[in-house]
């Protein structure tokens, strides 16, 4: 039985069906509330009906539409066309025109608030029923609903249950939220002028888009003080931000059976759309994104975001933040916000960061140490050791020219200037976000947001579960509280860690079998590639070397181990976070984004770790090598050149590839969805593809929808921080990725989406404290890096101390670095078989070379690291010990100087206080006056002749 239900004057829910189909119809589309079913509601302007009339209305249609009844003839291609005739005849609305983009009732005048969708299944008799009781609660709440049969719908099975809250029940609630409104006119003169402001021209966009309406000095909703505030149209008084936000606060906390049943776990239309009763619950977009709505009334918010924001073209303008806050709600404005201010920071950095890389272009000729390398004399006749047991053969050390002269690209002097610059950097970027969100906080009305707001929006799932109430010893009143006992917290605190630790340990392994794998590897490929690679491959050859093919192949398997990893993950996470049972929103994003992000650092960095603090670091020395864990695999030895070059392929490849797949990801699949997904609607008329629908064919944006782009931008963040003083260049590939990033998010937000119910969030939450850890941690990482991965170290100690003619150059220096061993002391185990030795190997030969300090044979502490070694290790941790202390105390200095809130705005939040209490003040004296001198003139029969004209806010406006 279809159901058109309604607010009636005894809230009692209305039930009709004259017949099984068409019921919808005897509403009729009335934009001026004429004599029609709609009309029944409460709610609804316009003339009242008598019984009479409205009794005869009902029959007339009642009779006209029985004869549309369906029949034989009901599958006919013209039936719907007809029946849609009929009805535009009987009601004189054309459909057509009204439906496809109204979010209004059929009356034209109650907003669509909330839109509900469900499928009658055969076996539903549990669905119906709770769906009657779920609709029925609501109605009793105050809010109104209409029902759209589903012989309307594109698909022809499904209903649409829209969801309208009038004055009374937004009042209410907002007065329950403590929602910001405002009272008065902003006063205070803006005198942020920039300098040689028309420079930024270009980059603007129009003020009525970035300022979509007034600033006013505002204060948290108080039903019984309704007029203190500026309410000069109830209807728009609330945006439809604020609206569905509302709505879907009720919607939540509804119940689903009745009173009787006394279950308070069976509430709210989480659990609703969970177990199928609802297949959707979203509002609505105000327009299509293409075009703007025919319909005056409504703005056409998404078409404008569309137009100057969500396209491409747009990449160079400045972003609406003020318009995405009022159509998406807070919490996604403060994203865009973040993201924006991320990517102009990222700016200085990238530009810092090609200028060092082009330095180490340009001084590619004073290059002295490769040119040793590449030599025919000196590289050309070292003789170096194999790099693995049997399977690998002894070389020249000029064999790796190439990697030593692209190591030169990234470790150089101005390495160290980088590492420092970026520092620093990090520092400014989070000072400075501090101040931009402070300001954003006061411009959107989130200051005291915390202590005001969040702790009363409890989780539904967290209110389900209480039993007990307990006095807040803050407000001095009732709260629920969750019944938890010692034991049980323990016992899912244990559960919960174990889960992510054991996760923790999977990516270990899966890291030590990917270094097993380059182990294994690099011999296959060494064998492979014994000989000269330029006599098939003139151009590439000499690029392909067994230490290059192993580290792509390792660090693309390890790309994939990742992605698998994460994506098994997530649903673990949500799972051991729905158990631990959050108390508010805040508080479950903050558990799920702790366990979320440990995670992600291990499986994202833990081989960049590897390659930069591990690799080449414990290896040992002909006839005393290293082995993993006892096996036959022995540990991996750096280039000549440095282990520099694999770390910075390594960030390139797991870079750029979660870049990369990121936003194929994000643009392409939901594209893909809602093009599959709308296959039906394509074929049908555009005319009858009514509003509700369209928002119904696109994709859902959960409630976990912000916490991946965030987790995304903030493991970039560590990319470019963390490591990136081995490519300089990641912050101009974190930059380009960022611009298409902001497009991408808003495009796909605009078009692809349903339009997200708002939320307020007065800052990034636990994001900042990670940025914060991950700011600090990159100071010791960097110097760590420059001390140990790179050789800036051991190169200025030679040239400072140990070259040999006393001159301030790098002559000498890779003979210097080489340690001589003697070939016959090689035992049985470790040398390579005969077949593996290059042609040019002969008897003649006695002794290879290996990169270490140690004393050669026949020396009386023979292959003991010699007092060179000693004063290399020194070098490197003075510098560590140096730069970290520069920078953190340069870091703390900045930090100190820049103030978390800016002067201007502390200003403008004490004076709104201030305005708050003294009109509040006023007001409460006014309206005093007012009721004593109406009880005075009870018994005065003259008309008041003092402000005859003016509303009752108006007189006490002008008293104020």
């Amino acid at each position: 039985m279809h159901r058109i239900t309604g607010r009636a004057g005894d809230d009692s829910l209305i039930e009709m069906s004259p017949t099984d189909s068409f019921n919808d119809d005897l509403n009729g589309y009335h934009p001026h509330g004429s004599s029609s079913t709609a009309s029944l509601q409460h709610g609804q302007s316009g003339s009242p009906l008598t019984p009479g009339v409205c009794l005869e209305t009902c029959e007339s249609l009642g009779s006209s539409l029985a004869s549309l009844a369906p029949s034989d003839h009901s599958d006919s291609p013209h039936f719907e066309t007809q029946t849609l005739e009929r009805i535009n005849a009987l009601t004189g609305i054309d459909k057509q025109q009204h439906s496809k983009d109204s979010v209004f009732f059929r009356d034209g005048l109650r907003r669509i608030d909330f839109v509900l969708s469900y499928v009658d299944d055969k076996d539903g008799e549990r669905k119906q029923e709770r769906r009657k009781v779920y609709e029925a609660n609501l109605v009793k709440v105050g809010l109104e609903l209409e029902t759209e049969d589903k012989i309307e719908s594109e698909d022809g099975k499904t209903y649409f249950v829209k969801i309208h809250a009038p004055w009374e029940v937004l009042a209410t609630y907002a007065d329950v939220l403590k929602i910001k409104v405002p009272f008065k006119v902003n006063d205070i003169p803006d005198n942020s002028e920039m300098p040689m402001n028309w420079l930024s021209t270009p980059f603007r966009l129009p003020e009525h888009i970035m300022q979509p309406e007034p600033d006013y000095f505002t204060a948290p909703f108080d039903k019984s003080k309704a007029d203190f505030f500026l309410i000069d149209n109830k209807d728009t008084f609330f945006p439809p931000s604020t609206r569905n936000r509302i709505v879907f606060y009720i919607l939540s906390r509804c119940s689903y059976i009745r009173e009787d049943c006394g279950d308070r776990d069976k509430k709210g239309i989480k659990r609703l759309l969970n177990n199928g009763t609802y297949t959707a619950a979203f509002p609505l977009h105000d327009s299509r994104y293409w075009t703007r709505s025919r319909d005056v009334n409504c703005d056409s918010e998404r078409y404008n975001l569309y137009k100057h924001w969500a396209r491409f073209f747009c990449f160079f303008k400045e972003q609406p933040l003020n318009l995405i806050r009022k159509y998406y709600g807070e919490k996604i404005g403060i994203y865009f916000a973040w993201l924006g201010f991320y990517t102009e920071m990222l700016l200085f950095a990238a530009v810092v960061g090609t200028i060092c890389f082009v330095y180490g272009f340009l001084t590619y000729d004073d290059n002295q140490w490769s040119k040793e390398i590449c030599s025919e004399e000196i590289g050309g006749s070292i003789v170096m050791c194999p790099l693995c047991d049997k399977k690998c053969g002894y070389w020249k050390l000029n064999t790796t020219c190439n990697s030593s002269w692209q190591s030169h690209l990234f470790d150089n002097v101005a390495t160290v200037f980088f590492a420092i610059f970026m520092g620093i950097w990090v520092t400014l970027f989070l000072e400075f976000w501090k101040r931009r969100q402070a300001r954003l906080e006061y411009e959107w009305d989130l200051v005291d947001f915390e202590e005001e707001q969040q702790q009363l929006q409890l989780r539904p799932e967290y209110e389900t579960k209480c039993t007990n109430r307990k006095l807040n010893r803050i407000t001095q009143e009732p709260e629920w509280v969750l019944n938890r006992t010692a034991t049980d917290l323990m016992g899912k605190w244990f559960v919960c860690w174990v889960t992510v630790l054991l996760w923790i340990s999977l990516i270990i392994a899966c890291i030590i079998g990917v270094i097993a794998y380059r182990l294994a590897v690099y011999a296959a490929f060494a064998s492979i590639m014994k000989d000269n690679p330029t006599t098939q491959l003139e151009v590439v050859g000499p690029y392909i070397t067994p230490q290059l093919a192993t580290s792509v192949t390792a660090s693309c398997i390890n790309f994939i181990i990742i992605m698998i990893l994460n994506l098994m993950y997530e649903r673990v996470a949500v799972w051991i976070t729905d158990m631990e049972i959050p108390k508010t929103h805040l508080e479950y994003e903050n558990k799920l984004t702790v366990k979320m992000f440990l995670f992600q650092f291990v499986n994202y960095y833990s081989s960049c770790f590897y390659v930069a603090f591990f690799k080449g670091k414990f290896v040992g020395y002909p006839g005393n090598y290293a082995y993993m864990f006892g096996s036959k695999l022995r540990n991996e030895e750096c280039d000549p050149g440095g282990c520099l070059i694999e770390l910075t392929t390594q960030l390139v490849i797991v870079m750029t590839g979660k870049q990369v797949w990121g936003n194929i990801q994000e643009a392409l699949l939901p594209w893909m969805r809602n093009w599959w997904g709308s296959r039906r609607a394509r074929s049908h008329p555009e005319s009858l593809y009514s509003r509700w629908e369209q928002d119904h064919d696109l994709q859902a944006f959960g409630q976990l929808g912000l916490f991946y782009e965030y987790l995304e931008m903030v493991i970039q963040f560590g990319f470019i921080t963390l490591f990136v003083a081995s490519f300089p260049l990641a912050p101009l590939l974190a930059l380009i990725n960022n611009i298409i990033e902001v497009r991408v998010d808003s495009w796909k937000l605009t078009t692809q989406f349903r339009r997200p119910v708002a939320a307020k969030a007065h800052s990034i939450g636990a994001w900042e404290e990670i940025l914060n850890g991950m700011a600090v941690l990159s100071v010791v990482t960097n110097a760590f890096i420059v001390a140990f991965t790179s050789d800036m170290i051991p190169r200025l100690v030679y040239m400072y101390a140990y070259q040999p003619q006393g001159e301030m150059n790098m002559e000498g220096y890779i003979n210097n670095s080489l340690s001589v061993f003697n070939i016959s002391e090689i035992p049985a185990e470790n040398r390579p078989d005969d077949e593996e030795n290059p042609s040019w190997f002969n008897s003649s030969i006695t002794s290879c070379r290996y990169r270490d300090y140690r004393y050669p044979s026949g020396h009386e502490r023979q292959y003991s690291h010699t007092m060179q070694f000693w004063h290399i290790l020194a070098a490197k941790l003075a510098f560590i010990i140096i730069m970290e202390h520069v920078v953190f105390l340069v870091k703390f200095f900045v930090a100190w100087m820049i103030p978390d809130v800016p002067s201007d705005v502390r200003a403008r939040v004490k004076r709104e206080r201030y305005l708050v209490q003294e009109y509040l003040h006023n007001y409460e004296v006014e309206k005093l006056k007012i009721q004593l001198s109406k009880q005075n003139n009870e018994e005065c029969t003259c008309t008041p002749m003092i402000y005859p004209s003016l509303s009752k806010h108006e007189v006490l406006s002008e008293c104020l």
